[in-house]
């Protein structure tokens, strides 16, 4: 369901569950997102690929990505409230099921 600014709202699965929420305007957005929540690891090498479940609020499509996490020192021209080190993340579309076929 598309909001007034034209973002959409997609519900993280985790075992049935759908307690986060995160919105965009694409569902790779909302994935990102996600991702960067996720336990990061030193190097974008050395991060673990976890399956992430987006459903689409409003739909019955559930959005499958693989997200994975890692830290990195902030730019240099970075704002002064930033940190030095920030969490990156980085997603791969695995593909889309609906609600019947899981």
């Amino acid at each position: 369901m598309v909001r007034e600014d034209g973002k959409r709202n997609f519900a993280l699965r985790e075992d049935g569950d759908e307690e986060s929420v995160f919105s965009g305007n694409t569902p790779r957005q909302a994935a990102l997102k996600a991702a960067r929540r996720l336990d990061p690891a030193s190097s974008e090498d050395a991060a673990d690929k976890t399956k992430l479940k987006l459903r689409e609020k409003g739909t019955d499509k559930v959005h499958i990505y693989e997200g994975w996490a890692w830290e990195e020192e902030a730019p240099d021209n970075s704002p002064d409230w930033m940190p030095e080190e920030i969490t990156e993340a980085n997603v791969s579309k695995q593909g889309i099921k609906h609600l019947e076929e899981e």
